[in-house]
C-alpha cells in the first residue's frame, strides 16, 4: 500500500469513500465550487430506517490502495463522481471515454457512479446515459445537492444489502478467505479444510462484517463482531488481521464514547477549495465530553435497552482504547508491507489521545510514527512532517511542533528538487515562530523579557530573511532583518552586529515601502519595526526656556484673575481632586511659549561596536500642533551616556505631550514611543504652551559693570550697569527698547525693585514720565523707542545697612520681563571728623520693564 493518508482519524472508519475527479477542460476555480457543493452532503440516510452513514470525499485516491478494501472497508472506493465542462458533442464523447476509463481503474468495488457535465444545452443534452447529469451553468448548483443526496442514498442501499449478505452466512458455511494484496501468493496450495484455515476465514469475515456494520451505523453489532474476530484471530496468531480487528474495536469504542457530532461542514471541509488545502485541515474536532454509552443509540434515538446494555458491555474504556491501539500498532510493525497502515494507525491514536488529554502517551505514539519507514515522494515527505508538527501542536508540544515544521520547510527547498518551493518554505517557517516564542505582529513582546533559545531564534530569523529574499520580496527581507536586529541585539556578537547592520543598510537602500505595514498572509499583518535600541535612550528631560524668554505670572492691575473651572457640580469632589493630582504628577511646573524654540534633552547610548549615524531624529508629540526640527548625530562606538538635545516650535497654545521620538538608522525610519521604552526614565512629559509673547532688547546709556553678579532668582536681568551719585544728586538715564520679536508690543509697564530698607529710607529713587511711556505704544516688530529715567539719591548715612530683595510675582496675567541691574554708589558730601565718618554706600536696584501683546493673556 502506498500514499498514506495523513488526514485520517478514527471516525473515518464509519465513512463511505467517494472519489470526485475533474474531467476535460474545467478550470480549478469552477471545480472547487462544484466540489464544495458536493462535499456539503455528509450523510446518507434510508427512508425506512433511522440509521445514517457518513460520506468521505477525496479528490485523489490511488487505485492500488483500493485493493485493501477487504482488509478495512473504509479504504474501498464505493462511489465515483466526475465533474466536466464541455461545449460541443465531440468533446463530450472524449469526456465519456475518460469517465469510462476512470470507472475501470477502481474495478468492481464501486457501488454507484455519476458525472455532472456543465456548459451544454439544447439537443446535445439529449443523451441515453442515466449516469450523466447535464447542468447548463454554474449558477444552478442548487440542483446538484439533491442529486448527490440521491446518489449517496443509493450507496447506503448497496452497503446494507452487502452487509445482510455477509451477516447471513453461518459458521458452518464455507467462507471465502479475505486477503491483503501481498498475502495472495502465500496461500497458494494451502489446505483449505484445516481447522486453522477455517478459523482464519471466519475471523477475517467477522472483522469485515464488523466494518460493514460500523459503516451502516450499527455500533452494537460492530462491537460484537470485532470482539469475536479478536478472539478468533488471536487463537491462530493471525497478527495482521488481529491488528485490524483491534483497531476496529478501538474505533467503535471511540465513536461510542465521544460521538460524531464533531462532523460538521466547517470542521471537515473548511478551506477545501483545493486538495492540498483539504489535506491540511485539522481532524482534532472530536468532542471532549464523554457520552454515556447507554444514553444514545448509534443513530441518536432511544432504542432497545438490551442493545444499549450490550453495547456498553462490549465497549472499551478510555484506558483500554489506548492499550488496544498500542497492541494493534505493535502487530502492524511485524509486517513491512503494512507500514502505511501502521503509520495511519499511529496518527489516529494520537488524535484520540489528544481528545483524552493524554499528552505523554500521544507523544509516545508520535515518536513511533517518526521511525516508521515509508517510501514517499517529496511532496508526501513535506506533508508528513507538517502533519507531525500539527499533531505535536495539538497535544501542546509547541517546540517539537516548530521543529518538525521547520524540517518540512527545509524539505521544500532541497537541492534534489528541480524547482525549490521558496514560497512554501517561507509559509512553513512563519508557522514555526510561535513555537520558538517569536511574534512578528508584536515586536515589543520580545523586548520586555526574553523567552526561548536565542541561538535557535537567530537561525529561524536568518532563514526567514533568506527565504523571503529568494522569494523575490525585498520588503519582507528588510522587515525580518530589522526585527532580528531589534529583538536579538543583546545576543549578537560584535561581528554579527556589523554584518547584520551592513546587510540591512544594503537591503533598505534598494527597497521602497519598508516603512509601511505588510500583509504577509491573509489575516496576518505586520507593522514596521521601531529600532528603539539604536540608540538606547536612558532618560528624557524637558528643558525650560532661557531666563530672559520665560513667561511670568503677575496680578492683573484691572482685577482680572484666572477663572477656576470644574466639571463637578459639587463644591468639593474627591474624584476631581484625584484627577487634578494625576494631571499635575505628569505636568511640568514651567511653560513654553508659542513660536519659541523649545528643547528636550535625551541621554543616549550607542550599543554598537562602530560609529552609529542617526538621521532625521526629532520629537513625536500629541496635543497642540508642534513642529519638530529634525537633527542628525553621530555617536562613537559604545559611547556611554551621551547628551542629545532635540528642538521644536509649538504652534498653538495649550498642553503638548512628548510621546516619543523618530529616527532613521541604516535607512530604516523608526517611530519610538516612550510607553514602549522600558529602559528609558521619563519624569514628566506634558508642558503647557502659553500664547506668543513679545521679545524685546534693552540697552542703556550707563556704563556696564562686569564685577556685579545678579542673584539667581533674577534670571531676566540682561545687563549690569553702574552709576555714581552724591547724596541729593539726580541723574538722567537713557534706556533704549527694541522689539526684536514678531509680536507687537501693546503695553509697557515699568517698575523698580527695592530692598525693604530702601523703601523705608528712600535711599535711591527712580522716576519716569508715565504719560510719555504710554505714547510709545504700540511698538511694532523691528521698531525701537527711547525712555528717560531719573535716578535721585536721597540717603540717610546714619544707617548704612542695606540688603537686596527680589520682587515676588503673583498669579494672573502673562507677560515677559526685561531688566537691568543698577549698581548705585552714594558719596557723602560732608566732611566730618574721621572718627565719625562713615564709608560710601553702595546699593543695588533692579529696573524691570514688562511687555505683553494686546489683550490679557492668561495662563
Amino acid at each position: 500500500m502506498t500514499d498514506p493518508d495523513y488526514t485520517q482519524c478514527a471516525e473515518d472508519h464509519q465513512c463511505l469513500l467517494v472519489v470526485v475527479k475533474p474531467l476535460g477542460s474545467i478550470s480549478k476555480g469552477n471545480f472547487s465550487c462544484v466540489f464544495d457543493k458536493i462535499s456539503s452532503v455528509e450523510q446518507a440516510t434510508l427512508q425506512e430506517s433511522h440509521r445514517a452513514t457518513w460520506i468521505r470525499y477525496k479528490q485523489y485516491y490511488p487505485p492500488e490502495n483500493n485493493d485493501w478494501g477487504d482488509f478495512q472497508a473504509h479504504r474501498r472506493v464505493v462511489g465515483l463522481i466526475a465533474v466536466a465542462e464541455s461545449c460541443d458533442s465531440q468533446e463530450l464523447s472524449q469526456i465519456f471515454e475518460s469517465f469510462d476509463g476512470l470507472r475501470g481503474e477502481y474495478g468492481t468495488s464501486l457501488y454507484n457512479w455519476r458525472m455532472f457535465v456543465f456548459g451544454l444545452t439544447g439537443e446535445v443534452v439529449d443523451q441515453n446515459r442515466t449516469d450523466v447529469d447535464f447542468v447548463s451553468d454554474y449558477e444552478q448548483l442548487g440542483g446538484i445537492t439533491r442529486t448527490v443526496e440521491e446518489f449517496t442514498s443509493s450507496l447506503f442501499i448497496v452497503l446494507e444489502s452487502k452487509r445482510l449478505d455477509r451477516a447471513s452466512e453461518k459458521a458452518g458455511d464455507k467462507m471465502p478467505l479475505l486477503c491483503v494484496p501481498f498475502e495472495k501468493k502465500d496461500f497458494v496450495g494451502l489446505d483449505t479444510d484445516s481447522r486453522n484455515y477455517r478459523k482464519r476465514c471466519q475471523g477475517r469475515m467477522r472483522k469485515h462484517v464488523g466494518d460493514l456494520n460500523l459503516q451502516a451505523g450499527l455500533l452494537h453489532e460492530a462491537l460484537v463482531n470485532y470482539h469475536i474476530a479478536v478472539e478468533t484471530l488471536r487463537s491462530i496468531n493471525d497478527f495482521l488481521w488481529l491488528a485490524a480487528a483491534l483497531e476496529g474495536l478501538c474505533v467503535a469504542s471511540v465513536v461510542s464514547h465521544y460521538g460524531t457530532t464533531c462532523r460538521t461542514t466547517k470542521a471537515r471541509h473548511q478551506g477545501a477549495s483545493t486538495q492540498a488545502e483539504k489535506e491540511k485541515r485539522s481532524r482534532a474536532g472530536m468532542q471532549e465530553v464523554l457520552i454515556d454509552p447507554g444514553s444514545l443509540t448509534t443513530n441518536g434515538i432511544g432504542g432497545d435497552p438490551s442493545l444499549e446494555i450490550g453495547r456498553a458491555k462490549n465497549c472499551l474504556s478510555p484506558d483500554d482504547i489506548v492499550e488496544k491501539y498500542r497492541e494493534a500498532i505493535s502487530f502492524y510493525g511485524k509486517y513491512q508491507q503494512a507500514a502505511v497502515i501502521e503509520l495511519e494507525a499511529c496518527i489516529k491514536a494520537v488524535r484520540v489521545l489528544a481528545v483524552q488529554k493524554k499528552r505523554s502517551e500521544a507523544a509516545d505514539f508520535l515518536q513511533n510514527a517518526i521511525y516508521i519507514h515509508v517510501d514517499v515522494t517529496e511532496d508526501e515527505r513535506i506533508q508528513r512532517y507538517s502533519v507531525l508538527s500539527e499533531l505535536y501542536e495539538q497535544i501542546g508540544f509547541r517546540r517539537k511542533a516548530a521543529f518538525f515544521k521547520r524540517i518540512s520547510a527545509m524539505q521544500c527547498v532541497r537541492a534534489a528538487l528541480p524547482e525549490p518551493g521558496w514560497k512554501a518554505c517561507y509559509e512553513l517557517l512563519l508557522d514555526t515562530l510561535q513555537g520558538y516564542n517569536l511574534s512578528l505582529d508584536n515586536p515589543q513582546s520580545s523586548t520586555e523579557s526574553h523567552h526561548g533559545w536565542p541561538a535557535v531564534q537567530l537561525r529561524i530569523l536568518h532563514e526567514l530573511v533568506y527565504s523571503s529574499q529568494r522569494m523575490g520580496n525585498p520588503a519582507l527581507s528588510v522587515h525580518h532583518l530589522t526585527f532580528l536586529l531589534h529583538s536579538m541585539l543583546d545576543f549578537l556578537s560584535e561581528q554579527e552586529k556589523k554584518e547584520v547592520s551592513q546587510i540591512l543598510e544594503k537591503y533598505a537602500a534598494n527597497c521602497r515601502g519598508h516603512s509601511t505595514a505588510l500583509e504577509i498572509r491573509e489575516g496576518l499583518q505586520v507593522q514596521p519595526i521601531a529600532l528603539s535600541k539604536l540608540p538606547i535612550i536612558r532618560s528624557m528631560k524637558i528643558i525650560n526656556l532661557p531666563p530672559n524668554l520665560r513667561p511670568v505670572k503677575l496680578k492683573s492691575g484691572d482685577g482680572l484673575s484666572t477663572p477656576i473651572s470644574s466639571s463637578s457640580p459639587f463644591i468639593y469632589s474627591p474624584i476631581v481632586v484625584q484627577q487634578r493630582r494625576e494631571q499635575r504628577a505628569n505636568q511640568i511646573d514651567f511653560q513654553w511659549v508659542q513660536g519659541d524654540v523649545c528643547e528636550v534633552q535625551l541621554m543616549v547610548y550607542n550599543p554598537m561596536p562602530f560609529e552609529l549615524r542617526v538621521e532625521n531624529m526629532g520629537l513625536i508629540t500629541s496635543g497642540v500642533e508642534f513642529e519638530s526640527l529634525p537633527a542628525a548625530l553621530s555617536l562613537p562606538a559604545e559611547s556611554g551616556l551621551y547628551p542629545v538635545t532635540l528642538v521644536g516650535v509649538p504652534k498653538i497654545p495649550g498642553p503638548v505631550t512628548i510621546t516619543g521620538y523618530h529616527t532613521e538608522v541604516f535607512g530604516i525610519p523608526s517611530r519610538c514611543m516612550l510607553q514602549n521604552l522600558s529602559h528609558c526614565k521619563v519624569m514628566c512629559s506634558t508642558v503647557d504652551v502659553v500664547p506668543a509673547l513679545p521679545l524685546t532688547q534693552l540697552t542703556t546709556s550707563l556704563p556696564r559693570c562686569s564685577g556685579l553678579i545678579a542673584p539667581s532668582t533674577l534670571g531676566d536681568v540682561c545687563c549690569n550697569v553702574v552709576v555714581r551719585l552724591f547724596n541729593g544728586e539726580t541723574q538722567k538715564v537713557s534706556v533704549q527698547l527694541e522689539n526684536i520679536g514678531k509680536q507687537p508690543v501693546e503695553s509697557i509697564e515699568l517698575d523698580v525693585t527695592y530692598s525693604q530698607q530702601q523703601r523705608d529710607s528712600g535711599t535711591c529713587r527712580v522716576t519716569w514720565d508715565t504719560q510719555e511711556l504710554q505714547k510709545l505704544i504700540p511698538l511694532q516688530p523691528g521698531s525701537l523707542v527711547d525712555l528717560t529715567l531719573s535716578i535721585h539719591a536721597n540717603f540717610d548715612f546714619s544707617n548704612t545697612d542695606g540688603s537686596f530683595t527680589e520682587m515676588q510675582d503673583g498669579e494672573g496675567i502673562v507677560r515677559r520681563n526685561v531688566s537691568f541691574l543698577t549698581l548705585v554708589t552714594l558719596y557723602n558730601p560732608f566732611f566730618i571728623p574721621a572718627t565719625w565718618r562713615k564709608g560710601d554706600i553702595v546699593v543695588t536696584q533692579v529696573v524691570r520693564l514688562s511687555v505683553r501683546p494686546s489683550g490679557h493673556q492668561h495662563l
